[in-house]
This record gives structure tokens, sequence and C-alpha cells, in this order.
């Protein structure tokens, strides 16, 4: 579903209709519904103080408030607010206190259901429709809540943190232009609303305009500095602008805020792995892992570092273990191999580079690597075919060409195994490959030219006693007469 709405009806309408209902005092059901639909209990406390309340909170709904994770900052302003037009009921529905605490336990079906049978007695309560799209979100029924919110946003367009549901739904369906149309309501109703700050970065984000998108997640900052969500994006938008440092920062003070989050400690996993830190990359890794067991992403980028460290044993257990919990999981394959070639099971090696290959059929790296564990296993004719397929895929490949060059030189075919190692010698001139090209060029019995490329690796690395000593051995021969 991709629906548009215009940004200047809603606007207009916030303009008259949204300052009515602003000025109308709290009602029970918004202050529970909004719990239930995530509205911070410091928001609420604000709007407590803003509009007033039309209910006596009796200490039943307070406790029942409070079972549904309200803090104390709102259950405070709520005992410290002025009954204002008092209504004839003094407490919310006992349904609608129930599904505030089935929400917060996360029993989101159970408040499904409770919302649909308040929906149908009242179906013109905006703070209803709000509550139930924000569990729909939560189920990841996108284009229901983007329903609810929808009506919600026409029963109350004055409410700015509709918009910014309508915003967030709007990014997670990729649609930009409208999570940016409903953040800037959001904010032409409440010029300071630190929430329609942040959902204007991320969409802002999303369309490359980074440096945009760290000043509206800056701007979110100033009006709520205690926000780890807000620095878990920052963390996220400067990563995309390669400041490593800065985003270290913002990760570190999310978990500051937020010791449990798993997100941001994965995600200063991969930080701290672009800065090669990857003692203190697997720290956070392992962390997130015991945070989130079940993240598959988790477990394969500990594995990986591993891999990169070399500790083989160590990547073999995190990926067999992945592999296990997730079957469908398509990458860690080629680490898998690179650990066992490293232990010589390159049998087992090439089962898992066949997998990466058939998970990835046009990665050049993926088919060059089976290419080389064939050759170790003297399976020459299959060689051949993958590593011609991977200097296809990747013809700037000084490795691949010089392992095809070896599979072709182990046919014999020395003609073009030294076609090969020139390739290899043009996209890397260094001194090994100038001196696998000699080697290549001795067995054709092309003496002139393989001295010529034995005496261009001893200039390139002088320190190398081989390349000298090729070179005196060809010299003694071509002086002897011994060869053509």
């Amino acid at each position: 579903m991709n629906r548009r709405f215009s940004c200047v009806f809603v606007i207009l309408l916030g303009s008259v209709a949204g300052l009515a209902q602003q000025s109308k005092p709290l009602s029970c059901s918004e202050v529970s519904s909004w719990l239930i639909g995530g509205v911070s209990s410091k928001r609420l406390s604000a709007i407590t103080k803003q509009r007033g309340i039309s209910f006596i909170p009796v200490p039943g709904f307070l406790k029942a408030l409070k079972t549904a994770g309200a803090e104390p900052v709102l259950l405070d302003g709520l005992r410290a607010a002025q009954p204002l037009e008092v209504s004839k009921e003094t407490s919310c529905s006992p349904d609608l206190t129930h599904a505030a605490e089935l929400s917060f336990q996360k029993h989101y079906d159970q408040v499904q259901r409770i919302l649909r049978d308040l929906i149908k007695d009242s179906p013109n309560d905006a703070a209803l429709h709000f509550a139930l799209g924000y569990v729909l979100q939560q189920d990841q029924q996108w284009e229901d809540a983007l329903d609810e919110f929808s009506e919600s946003a026409r029963l109350t367009p004055g409410f700015p943190e509709t918009h910014n549901r309508l915003a967030l739904v709007f990014y997670h369906s990729q649609d930009n232009d409208n999570a940016l149309a409903e953040a800037r309501t959001a904010l032409s109703i409440d010029p300071a609303n630190a929430e329609a700050y942040r959902l204007l970065g991320l969409a802002i984000s999303a369309s490359g305009r980074f440096d945009a998108a760290v000043h509206a997640f800056r701007e979110s900052l100033e009006r709520d500095p205690d926000n780890a969500e807000t620095y878990y994006n920052l963390g996220i938008t400067l990563h995309q602008q390669a400041d490593l440092a800065g985003a270290v920062l913002a990760y570190k003070k999310a978990l500051q805020l937020r010791p449990d989050y798993w997100e941001a400690h994965s995600n200063l996993g991969l930080v701290l792995h672009d800065q090669n830190k990857l003692d203190e990359a697997i720290a956070e890794y392992k962390v997130a892992k015991r945070l989130a067991p079940k993240e598959s992403a988790v477990r394969s980028n500990l594995g990986s570092t591993y891999c990169e460290k070399n500790d083989f044993d160590a990547a073999l257990a995190e990926y067999r273990e992945l592999f296990r919990m997730d079957p469908e999981w398509h990458s860690g394959h080629s680490c898998v191999a690179k650990a066992l070639m490293a232990k010589h099971e390159y049998q087992g090696a090439i089962s898992e580079l066949r997998l990466a290959v058939e998970n990835n059929p046009t990665g050049a790296v993926e088919h060059r690597v089976l290419g080389q564990a064939l050759l170790l296993t003297h399976d020459n004719a299959a060689a051949l075919r993958e590593l011609r397929i991977a200097v296809s895929l990747g013809p700037d490949s000084a490795l691949a060409h010089h392992y095809l060059a070896m599979a072709l030189e182990n046919g014999n075919d020395y003609a073009a195994a030294i076609k090969e190692y020139q390739e290899a010698v043009r996209v890397q001139p260094t001194a090994d490959n100038h001196y696998y090209l000699a080697v290549c060029l001795i067995k054709a019995d092309e003496y002139d030219q393989a001295l010529a490329e034995l005496e261009t690796a001893a200039r390139l690395d002088p320190g190398q006693s081989l390349y000298r000593a090729r070179k005196d051995e060809v010299l003694k021969l071509m002086r002897s007469g011994d060869i053509r």
C-alpha cells in the first residue's frame, strides 16, 4: 500500500482541528491508548501538564498504568494534574487498562483482539486507532498499521505523534517522500517535537543526505538528550559518512542510556571491526549474542571476525552453531571453508565453497577460492572451470589470473598459461608475478623472455635471493649452450 497524503491539507487541518484537540483535557482512554501506542511517559507527562485531564486518576487506575510500564514521571504528573470538565466515568475501561498491561508484556495478538472490540463500540476514538496501529506495527503488519494511523490522523489531525507514526510506517515502506512529509507535518504542529526530528533524520538519511540527517538527529537530541534510539540512528549515519570515531561515540552513548540495546552492541562491533580493532569488535558481538541469541547476523559477524583473526576453531564453532540454528542462513560458507583449508580439510572446504558459489553465483572471489581448493586436491579440470569463471567475472583480479595460469600450466598448456601470468603482471606487477611468469616461460623454452622477467623480479625485490639464483641458473645454461 502506498497512500499519499496532501501535506498542505494535513497542516491546514492541524492548524484548526489540531488546536481544538490540543486545548481539550486528556481522557483516561487517551492516556491508556497512547501508552499502549508507545508514547513515552515523559511525553505523556508533558501533554498532561499542557492540557490537563478530564478524569479522576484513582489509585486503581494508576496502579494499572504502572503495571503497563508507566514511569514515575507520568504517574506523578497525573497525581498532580487538576481534573477539568470531569466526565461521568472516573476510570477507564478495564479492558483497555488490561490491554495496556498485555502490550507491555508484548502479548500483541491479545491486545489486537481487545482493541478491535473496543473500536467496534467507539469507531471514532482516534486514540484507540493509534494504539491498534502501534500494535500492528510491532507485528510488522505495516499496511494494516498504516490504515489505523491514517484513521487516527483523520479523526485527530492535530496530534503530532500520529504523524510521527505515519512517518515511520512510510520509512519502513521505503517511501521517503511521504515519510519526510509526515515528519514535517508533525514539526509544523509541534516545532519542539524530538521524535519528529528523529524521523526526519531517518528519512533524510535514507535519501543519502547524511549531513542533513546528522543535523536532524542532533536537533532531536537537543530536545530529548536521553533518547538511546536517536544516538543509535546517529551512529548509523556517522558510520555511513565514514566518521568511525563519531559513530563509536554515538553507539557508546546509546549503550550508556540502554545497556541491553543489542543492536547498538552489534553495530558498535561493526565500526570497531572497520577500525581493525578485532578483539573489541568480538567483545561487542558477544554481548549482542548474549542479549539476542537468535539473531543470525550477530553470530555471522562474530564468526567472520574470528576468521580474520585466524582463530579458526572459534570461527567453526560459531558458524556450525549458526547453521544448526538457522539452516537457511546463506553467508559464512567462505569463512568456514577458509578455516577448513587452514586445517587441511580440503574436501570439507570444497563442499562449503560450492555452497558459497551456489548462494552467490556471480561472486568472482567465491569461484576463485573454489578453484584454488580444487587445485590443492589435484582436480585440475574442475579447477580450470571455476578459475575461468572467476576471471570472466573479475578480469582485474591478479589472483584469479595467477591461479588460472597455474591450472593451465598443470595441463601443459604453456602458451595459455603465459597469457594469464602476463595478465596477472598487468594487473599487479609484483616481483612474485614476474617470477612465476618467468618460470612458465622457461618451461616453454622462452629463455630470453624468462631472463628479462627474472631481472625485473630481482630489481623489484633485491632482497629475495631466489630470483637472483634462478636468473644466474638461466644465464649459465644459456652460456653453456645446453638450451636453445
